[in-house]
């Protein structure tokens, strides 16, 4: 059971880091403010860093992690697309990635509960992730 559940929840994690990863990657192009640009490249970098240790604790249970589920990913894509060509201003991006975070945030918190006879370590891995996604939300609201 702690096997599986430790498994589980590092490879939502892995999704997770992925998915954001993903998504900072699609709007910096459009991001005007420099301060914004810094934040958003930092906040990447921090999930990068995240997602290698995530790859390291999979790597011990031979695991090759999750990929982000791609019937969420592709229509997200779509539309982040869609919005930045339209309007392609900061604020539209601190709404998305607010509300890209909140999800996270959210279903980081149900994994947590969800497999909660994971090891300690995979457990402090989910919560340092929804630490770096309130991070992240807490940057760009200024933006907003």
């Amino acid at each position: 059971m702690i096997e599986r559940d430790t498994v589980r929840l590092l490879r939502e994690c892995d999704a997770g880091v992925k998915m954001g990863v993903s998504s900072i990657d699609e709007v910096l192009p459009y991001v005007r403010a420099e301060e914004l640009r810094a934040h958003l490249e930092n906040c990447k970098a921090e999930h990068e860093n995240l997602g290698r240790e995530i790859e390291t604790e999979l790597n011990r249970f031979h695991d090759e992690g999750k990929e982000p589920n791609p019937l969420v990913q592709k229509p997200a894509q779509v539309m982040t697309k869609a919005k930045l060509l339209l309007t392609g201003s900061d604020k539209t991006i601190a709404n998305m990635m607010t509300d890209g975070c909140n999800m996270g945030v959210k279903s980081l918190n149900s994994y947590l509960n969800e497999y909660g006879a994971a090891e300690e370590r995979a457990k402090d891995i989910a919560k340092r992730l929804i630490m770096q996604e309130k991070k992240l939300a807490d940057g760009v609201r200024d933006y907003l």
